[in-house]
């Protein structure tokens, strides 16, 4: 008989309590892939895609089409300037809890949203479309300001 692990120390969940789990986090969650490929495919009907991180390091490099709004600004006046339907929020990567943070409050403002898993870091590390600052002076994407 072979010694308890960490791996079993802890007594798996039932498949039906895994199902409820992991089917919450994806109604919260999406990745940098999944998003990526979106942007590529043009599929990004009802959902904006919104980059809660700071204004120097949006103009340095941003999902393509994505709209700047830093989480610290988000209140009920500029969480209703965004289009409707779904909002898919990110920042930096996985050390960073902007993303977090620009959910809570768009939550909190009445908006669906969704947190894109490792943020920036992991979408232009894929190799996804990137814009600039000049890209987006050509298609403002700022709100609230």
């Amino acid at each position: 008989m072979h010694g308890m692990s960490a791996l079993t120390a802890t007594p798996a969940a039932s498949p039906a309590d895994a199902a409820r789990h992991f089917a919450a986090r994806l109604s919260l969650e999406t990745d940098a892939a999944d998003v990526g490929a979106a942007v590529v495919a043009g599929d990004l009907d009802g959902v904006t895609i919104v980059d809660v991180r700071s204004a120097d390091a949006y103009a340095a490099g941003h999902v393509a089409g994505s709209v700047h709004l830093h989480h610290s600004a988000i209140d009920a006046h500029t969480a209703a300037a965004l289009p409707e339907g779904l909002l898919v929020v990110y920042c930096w990567g996985p050390g960073c809890n902007g993303a977090q943070k620009g959910a809570l409050r768009l939550a909190a403002h009445g908006r669906q949203v969704k947190e894109m898993l490792g943020g920036f870091e992991y979408y232009e590390r894929e190799g996804w479309p990137v814009a600039t600052a000049q890209e987006a002076a050509a298609a403002p994407g700022t709100v609230g300001a």
